[in-house]
């Protein structure tokens, strides 16, 4: 019963996550060390978010997007998932996830490297309508 055709994009966007994770210490931890009074040792309580006042942007850029990839794609896994424990993880629902990964890998590269809000935009709203799809294909195969 379970189509492991669509367990490949989630595969992949999960591998890719860990991707921008390594990014992002490579880049933020070389750069906290050149920020004048800032002892990582000493730091107690905050979020990562409150590094934007003393790290470079094009720094900070990358650990926004690795933050970005546990907000919409959390839905995108259930939802694959869900389509390949039901058998609908193959034909339409796989090429559509498939479209959702590489949207979200541009959407990546795109913040991380340019960071143009409009193409940024641009990429996260194509990625939310192929979300979209997959769920509504979820609903309709699960609720019926």
């Amino acid at each position: 019963m379970i189509s492991k055709a669509i367990l490949a994009p989630v595969v992949v966007l999960a591998a890719w996550t860990m991707v921008m994770w390594l990014w992002m210490y490579v880049t933020r931890l070389p750069a906290m060390s050149k920020v004048e009074g800032l002892d990582a040792g000493k730091m107690t309580g905050g979020k990562g978010t409150d590094l934007d006042a003393v790290l470079p942007p094009k720094t900070q850029w990358i650990a926004h997007n690795y933050n970005h990839l546990h907000e919409n794609p959390t839905i995108f896994y259930a939802t694959a998932i869900t389509l390949s424990i039901v058998g609908a993880g193959d034909g339409i629902n796989a090429s559509l996830a498939w479209i959702y990964v590489g949207l979200r890998i541009a959407h990546s590269l795109v913040q991380a490297l340019w960071n143009r809000v409009l193409a940024r935009f641009a990429l996260f709203a194509a990625s939310g309508v192929v979300l979209i799809m997959l769920v509504a294909h979820a609903v309709m195969i699960v609720l019926s």
